[in-house]
């Protein structure tokens, strides 16, 4: 399965992160270690929702939509 994140910076509630994994724990907790550069100084992170694809393409298309306008608008209206 590939999965399609959203973190909240607990600190700033008003930064979030959307990403793409097949392994949504790992990729969870790299995100508390400060193991990803672009989410190091906004940790530790809450998992807010995921979604879960069988096709990586449609998971990173999903992502894709997530990062823009109509997008963080949707995210925020459904999770």
């Amino acid at each position: 399965m590939h999965y399609v994140y959203m973190l909240q910076s607990e600190p700033e509630p008003d930064r979030y992160y959307v990403g793409c994994t097949s392994d949504l724990k790992q990729r969870f907790a790299a995100h508390n270690s400060g193991q990803s550069a672009h989410t190091r100084k906004h940790m530790p992170w809450k998992l807010t929702g995921y979604v879960a694809f069988s096709d990586p393409s449609k998971a990173r298309k999903f992502e894709a939509y997530l990062k823009t306008g109509s997008g963080r608008a949707f995210a925020k209206r459904h999770f």
